[in-house]
């Protein structure tokens, strides 16, 4: 228990503005990588404040960053921010990490709503367009009394594109190209508002062939196709607004099977490939009442994963139901601000394949939340508590005459809380601490599986007598900002109780049973960003996270999946601030440092080392005017700019036949943004 309380310096990502802010205001504000947490307004919490009156750790990366980052999806664009990574299959599929934890306990959110897909699966990324995204917000830790169970690592808040100011109309053309897997994206987007009716209409295509690496050529499989459809309508008016969005979402992405040629070694071609229907429609509504308003957002959306082998043969088909509801109000008078309200879903899964995993099953849950801040001089008080409740019922199936899964019913309860202070020093210093309670109810892969899990190499079986994880997080930071030097310090200690996790079941079978123990995390993250002149920003980050379970022998010591620590650093210069026909541009040459992961949970083979290894990156963009307005941006950006074989020590295709597959290579990517007012 005494390691809990060590903590280790490490490095954290300053925040950039958000939603609260006009598109004009942070697409076109070129020093968006150092702004000051007081001007960044955040909403992961239980109502919008400022980043700086919040004692949980929160990150924001801001449009003009996602514009500039080249990516294959919305994960993989955030997952280089300090504390944050990605497990990945390839490069078309990406599931969030935040300091050591992934999967179900981190809550995704999108148009308002909790992202409901198959979460819990390795090979089952985000089914949000990335290009609907127009900033993210980073929750660290259960501090969102939001969103009840599953949010104990944190909450990613994907934000749209802001409401266009009344009588503006616009539209935006773009593209993109990289070289390494072919990937050609374009997307068509058209918003205004008229007399305070408002729309905003886009249409996005991705196309991507197989990646490529050194070492092992073309990998067969990780190819993928992405279709996406969004849309909102609404009303703003002085009472407030009532915005209707629905989207629909397609993606074919390959199974990478890793077999390879007995003679020649080469990778052989996969036939397998799944795709992948999301649909969604949220009525999303809030109104002022009193000194605050009353936000009430309902929404149902439907997943459909299907799952196909050699000659289109039917696997694995689930489908989805989920409908999402939240009722809060927000009060925000004088010094102090306070929001209460209820949140939960309803879920029915089918099982509709000629294969099974896990079974079919209906949830509801319910939470009842409330929260209050208070503001002093140079204080800031904050705390909450949530209490949820969730029922779930699973379903028998008879596979071949035998009992596959067997009918079975249990109910969860859990209580979160909060409890945080910020000091605010001097004008250049602020100090935070915040203690939160979390709780994690077991999923319905982790209680009923019992089948192959296609794309992970693994046959998983569930355990019924698992109880719900419950953690303790301690969160320290200091942040530090002068004209010359920016930097911020993030620590955390975490003690979860029955932590869930995947151990193989025997060193020469693929049988893996999901299992429970005691976990201990610590870590943090730092961020020193020296700018001795305005143009000129040399920033260093680095994060770091220990897992250990408690009580266990040697093998079986440290949790699976942990992140290698990570060092990066980024040296940026802008070369033209506001010019007559470019602005805003730059060029930047990047680092980044994987240091030896030898903490692994080697038992039974369920996991091995991997070594250190270092990526450099080189990038530069520009805005391009005509007479005095943005017709274009347009930016460059070359990953693994010398080709390095590595692996990633969060890739499932480590663990493929033989000595695994390797990342992806060298990548050159060009996007085109080209705006229309009209």
């Amino acid at each position: 228990m005494k390691a809990i309380y060590i903590l280790l310096l490490s490095w954290v990502c300053l925040c950039a503005p958000v939603a609260a802010q006009t598109e004009t205001d942070t697409i076109d504000s070129f020093s968006h990588h150092m702004q000051h947490l007081q001007e960044v307004t955040v909403t992961g919490l239980t109502g919008s404040t400022r980043a700086n009156h919040s004692p949980a750790p929160i990150s924001v990366v801001a449009p003009r960053v996602l514009q500039e980052t080249s990516s294959t999806n919305i994960i993989d664009a955030v997952a280089h921010q300090p504390g944050v990574s990605q497990i990945t299959t390839g490069s078309g599929i990406s599931k969030p990490v935040i300091r050591g934890l992934g999967y179900n306990r981190i809550v995704t959110v999108n148009d308002g709503i909790r992202q409901e897909g198959q979460q819990w699966g390795d090979e089952h990324g985000i089914e949000v367009d990335a290009q609907t995204v127009h900033s993210v917000e980073i929750l660290k830790g259960p501090a969102s009394l939001m969103y009840g169970s599953d949010a104990m690592a944190g909450v990613l808040v994907l934000h749209e594109q802001p409401v266009m100011p009344q009588g503006k109309m616009r539209a935006m053309v773009g593209g993109e190209y990289q070289t390494n897997n072919r990937m050609w994206d374009y997307t068509v987007d058209f918003a205004g508002n008229k007399g305070g009716v408002v729309w905003n209409w886009r249409w996005s295509q991705k196309d991507a062939g197989e990646y490529e690496n050194k070492r092992d050529g073309k990998v067969w499989g990780s190819q993928f196709r992405e279709q996406a459809l969004t849309g909102m309508l609404g009303l703003n008016r002085s009472w407030g607004y009532s915005h209707l969005k629905f989207s629909t979402y397609h993606i074919t992405p390959g199974l990478v099977e890793g077999e390879r040629d007995e003679a020649t070694g080469e990778l052989a071609p996969s036939a397998a490939y799944q795709k992948i229907y999301h649909h969604k429609a949220v009525l999303d509504n809030s109104f002022i009442i009193g000194d605050g308003s009353l936000k009430a957002v309902v929404g149902y959306q439907q997943n459909r994963r299907k799952e196909y082998e050699e000659n289109d043969e039917l696997g694995l088909d689930f489908r989805l139901h989920t409908v999402n509801y939240d009722v809060h109000y927000v009060s925000t008078k004088d010094l102090w601000q306070w929001s209460a309200g209820i949140s939960g879903m309803w879920q029915h899964s089918e099982n509709l394949g000629e294969e099974f995993l896990i079974p079919s099953y209906r949830l509801f849950d319910i939470g009842a939340f409330a929260s209050v801040t208070r503001n002093f001089k140079q204080w800031t008080l904050s705390g909450g508590l949530r209490f949820d409740h969730r029922h779930l019922h699973s379903y028998a199936l008879m596979d071949d005459g035998e009992e596959r899964f067997e009918d079975f019913s249990r109910n969860f309860k859990g209580l979160t809380g909060s409890l945080g202070v910020i000091y605010r020093i001097t004008s250049q210093w602020n100090a935070r601490l915040n203690l939160s309670h979390g709780f994690r109810a077991p999923n319905l892969s982790e209680l009923g599986s019992n089948g192959e899990h296609e794309g992970t190499f693994r046959y998983e079986i569930g355990n019924h007598s698992l109880s719900p994880e419950r953690s303790w997080q301690f969160d320290l930071g200091v942040d530090y900002s002068s004209s010359i030097l920016s930097a911020q310090l993030s620590l955390f200690a975490n003690h979860i109780n029955n932590y869930i996790f995947l151990q193989r079941l025997d060193v020469k079978s693929d049988e893996f049973q999901y299992m429970s123990g005691d976990a201990r995390l610590w870590g943090g993250e730092l961020l020193v960003d020296l700018h001795p002149i305005e143009p000129l920003h040399f920033e260093n980050t680095f994060s770091y996270v220990n897992a250990v379970q408690l009580h266990q022998p040697s093998g079986s010591r440290y949790l699976p999946f942990t992140p290698a620590p990570r060092w990066t650093s980024d040296l940026r210069y802008d070369i033209i601030r506001d010019g007559r026909v470019l602005n805003n541009t730059y060029v930047s040459l990047g680092m980044e440092c994987y240091l030896r992961q030898g903490h692994v949970h080697t038992a039974n083979a369920t996991e091995t080392e991997t070594p250190s290894y270092t990526l450099f990156n080189l990038s530069a963009g520009t805005d391009v005017k005509w007479h005095g307005r943005k017709v274009a941006s347009v930016f460059l950006n070359a990953t693994n700019l010398f080709d390095r074989s590595y692996q990633s020590h969060l890739s499932r295709l480590k663990y493929a036949d033989g000595p695994g597959i390797c990342n992806m290579g060298r990548n050159i990517g060009i996007k085109v943004l080209i705006p229309i007012l009209l």
